[in-house]
């Protein structure tokens, strides 16, 4: 069971390589330094940072990779959260698309501002907003990785390789690089749940994944590193999760 052993170092590994910048380090960066004066546009209306609270907009901490609309303890215009329910996940792209023209990419949005139109101010901005989106949320840009509850197109799984009986005790030493994106609790907080899922479902999506016919390239690469058998086992693990008290 040497795999057993070396997961965990493997996982503080990855969780290491997609952890930023403090924002104290990242502040001689010139790009960052563009960014922070930028920001000052923003900051009568948002906050961000350790001290950061809801003003008239929300703050922005953590913004990365949660779906738009979501974010506890702030009243969302109805056209923010019905971009959410559409699938709106912030990322660079998103984010700056925004930035441009607030009411052209999120219609019905209460924000009043007009759009940051330089194109290196906009870069600069979300550069430095991404600093405060810390951990896994932060991981190098890619498009949102599509809802993952239909199996529908993943390519077929031998019969043999989804009959395999997994250690749910074995799926739960595992997860612990899953749960630093998905809730254990099946919460949405903007990264679809994966708890409660049949057995056949989970390791269909995961073994798709393993074989690059689902696109996000973060979970390829985890995939890339489980074995049949330790896939079969967070299968286990995650579809009874919902079923515990």
């Amino acid at each position: 069971m040497a795999l057993r052993a070396a997961w965990p170092a493997a996982a503080v590994l990855a969780v290491a390589m997609f952890m930023p910048l403090s924002p104290t380090l990242a502040a001689s960066d010139p790009e960052i330094e563009r960014g922070r004066k930028a920001f000052l546009k923003c900051q009568a209306c948002h906050q961000v940072g350790p001290a950061a609270r809801h003003r008239v907009g929300p703050t922005l901490n953590n913004i990365f990779g949660r779906r738009a609309g979501t974010l506890d303890g702030f009243s969302y215009s109805d056209g923010m959260r019905d971009a959410g329910q559409n699938g709106l996940v912030w990322n660079e792209a998103e984010l700056a698309s925004f930035i441009e023209a607030p009411r052209q990419h999120v219609p019905g949005t209460t924000m009043m501002y007009r759009g940051l139109p330089d194109e290196g101010d906009r870069r600069a901005l979300v550069a430095f907003i991404r600093q405060y989106s810390p951990g896994s949320a932060n991981m190098p840009e890619t498009p949102p990785t599509e809802p993952v509850r239909s199996s529908a197109g993943d390519p077929d799984v031998p019969e043999h390789v989804l009959s395999i009986a997994g250690d749910p005790a074995y799926g739960e030493y595992l997860s612990s690089e899953c749960v630093t994106c998905h809730q254990a609790s099946g919460e949405d907080k903007g990264i679809p749940s994966i708890t409660g899922w049949p057995v056949w479902q989970f390791a269909t999506v995961m073994h798709a994944y393993k074989s690059k016919h689902r696109e996000n390239p973060v979970m390829r690469s985890i995939a890339a590193s489980l074995a049949d058998e330790e896939i079969a086992a967070l299968a286990a693990y995650f579809t009874n999760l919902e079923q515990r008290p």
